[in-house]
């Protein structure tokens, strides 16, 4: 282990050090010749500043504004929300700067990752099978259907292990002795109920609820199909079934024409009923599990095959960020990125509220001018709506993320950002926008966990990294959820939601570059199905719709 500093300064410009460790009251800092006095104690992922501040001066963090002093903050001061108010730098028209040295990756060049390849040239990492509503009204069949299928086709809601208590009951209704029930095993592995499986090419059957679909806005509703086309046309998804009522705004005629619009030629298996045309519930019911398991029958048929890493399109998320985040996991996802990237894949950078500060970098890494300005006109009007209702971008962080040193949203923001690494721009996508360029995409998506990691999976994305300083367990139904820790603590204290630790970056055992290449190969063994994310384990199969212009 290297003899690390317990400061770190993330940029030559930055007034302010990063406590890589807690540091005492009173103790002297030596930096560039100079030397300070902790005018405070600094917690580890907290921030001090190199020289005294007055009321109204700039603090610079990643050699970005990320907020003004509220009041005069001494040399060596720790900045808290009392003393430090939320400060973006603008920003403008593009200033071209797609000048960019991919990272070598002869390492992976003839690597390949085992799919499953659709007729559209897609491929998949995983195969799924979706039943969804077209309104909340069907989320009660929803249910019903998931308690016919799941457990009778071999994809209980298990973490381990399942407990079999119908052989207890058949055992009784036979009058056997107490001695034989306590003796019967009722225990089955996850191993065994996956052998027991009728459909073992199909890795499971999703079952998603959502309370939109009517009400509420016809935007709201037309997103939604658009959402629901995202997920039935998505790489890992083998068909779906679709329960509607039939008086809602989301119609099934706006559904199709939004799976056409991703798919002209869309040939994908596809079950769509509507309860109001049908005799009863009990028909309406059974006719749904009849359709769903001839459906089922032919996404058996498909097995994984090898295919390119050019084919893998990689979602870059972050959620319970804390002060390290920036420092570890983030660059080394970044970095991760970028190596995808140079092997002729995509990634996919999400939450805009997240990018408040960093937008002029971004714009000047955009392709083209086309590009840059769909991104401006996408957070601006994004801001407007949060600022129409009362909040607004520097609203976004937590009151965790603040208790673990992201004292604004800038400062948020500059470390959320190095999730996008550091190539050009290829393309720009609103909400529910499939991403056709490879390359690295920006998505306008909340910063709402779910709300974010649902919207990535509709844009195509069929693998998500999802960095995490605070822990969290959030998944997604279709799409792998790789989560990445920032620090140590939290791999020790939730390590069975935690897939990869870049907390060794912050003790020195690793650098960005072989944290982020260690992602890589984990990515595609994930990929191939050889590895189990914890989130898809302990079946974490978070959705989320967003409704625009309330969630941040």
């Amino acid at each position: 282990m290297k003899n690390l500093a317990p400061f770190l300064q993330l940029n030559h410009n930055d007034n302010v050090l990063v406590a890589r460790q807690d540091l005492a009251k009173g103790q002297t800092i030596e930096w560039n010749g100079d030397s300070l006095q902790l005018a405070t104690a600094i917690p580890a992922k907290h921030k001090f500043t190199l020289t005294a501040l007055a009321e109204g001066d700039a603090v610079y963090m990643y050699g970005v504004l990320v907020g003004k002093a509220l009041e005069p903050i001494p040399k060596g001061g720790l900045i808290s929300t009392a003393n430090l108010t939320h400060a973006a730098a603008e920003y403008n028209t593009r200033e071209a700067n797609t000048n960019w040295t991919a990272p070598d990756v002869s390492r992976w060049q003839d690597k390949q990752f085992m799919g499953f390849h659709r007729k559209n040239g897609q491929v998949g990492t995983a195969n799924y099978w979706i039943v969804a509503p077209l309104v909340f009204c069907e989320n009660r069949n929803i249910k019903v259907l998931e308690s016919a299928l799941t457990d009778a086709l071999g994809y209980q809601s298990v973490k381990q292990y399942s407990v079999d208590v119908s052989k207890l009951v058949q055992l009784y209704q036979e009058g056997a002795e107490e001695s034989l029930i306590q003796s019967t095993s009722i225990i089955q592995s996850a191993e065994q109920i996956r052998q027991n499986r009728p459909f073992p090419n199909v890795d499971g059957i999703k079952f998603l609820t959502h309370q939109g679909g009517c009400g509420g806005t016809r935007e709201d509703s037309e997103a939604l199909c658009h959402l629901l086309a995202g997920y039935i046309t998505h790489p890992n998804v083998a068909g779906a079934t679709i329960l509607s009522l039939g008086c809602q705004n989301a119609e099934d005629t706006y559904l199709m024409k939004a799976i056409r619009a991703r798919e002209p030629d869309f040939d994908k298996p596809l079950v769509m009923l509507e309860q109001q045309q049908s005799l009863s519930e009990r028909g309406f019911i059974e006719e749904a599990v009849k359709k769903t398991f001839v459906g089922l029958i032919k996404a058996n048929e498909l097995t994984r095959q090898p295919a390119p890493l050019s084919k893998l399109i990689l979602g870059l998320e972050c959620g319970g960020s804390d002060g390290f985040s920036g420092i570890s996991a983030n660059p080394a996802l970044g970095h991760t990125s970028d190596l995808l990237v140079a092997l002729g894949g995509t990634t996919i950078l999400s939450e805009f509220p997240e990018l408040n500060g960093v937008e002029q970098e971004l714009i000047n890494r955009c392709e083209t001018d086309e590009i840059a300005n769909k991104f401006m006109t996408i957070m601006r009007t994004y801001s407007e709506k949060a600022e129409a209702v009362g909040s607004g971008f520097k609203n976004n962080p937590s009151p965790g993320n603040i208790r673990d040193g992201l004292i604004t949203d800038a400062i948020k923001s500059a470390g959320a950002a190095r999730k996008g690494g550091t190539s050009p721009v290829r393309d720009v996508l609103d909400y529910t926008e499939p991403a056709t360029k490879a390359g690295l995409n920006l998505l306008c998506t909340p910063g709402n966990d779910v709300e974010s990691t649902t919207g990535l999976a509709a844009s195509g994305a069929n693998l998500i990294v999802f960095t995490t300083g605070l822990g969290t367990p959030t998944g997604n139904p279709i799409t792998p959820v790789v989560k990445m820790s920032t620090n140590n603590r939290l791999n020790e204290r939730m390590g069975d939601i935690i897939d990869i630790n870049a907390g060794t970056i912050i003790s020195g055992q690793d650098s960005i570059v072989s944290k982020g290449e260690e992602l890589l190969d984990y990515l595609i063994q994930v990929a191939s199905g050889e590895e189990t994310p914890a989130a898809v384990r302990l079946q974490q199969d978070d959705f989320i719709p967003w409704k625009r212009g309330i969630s941040l």
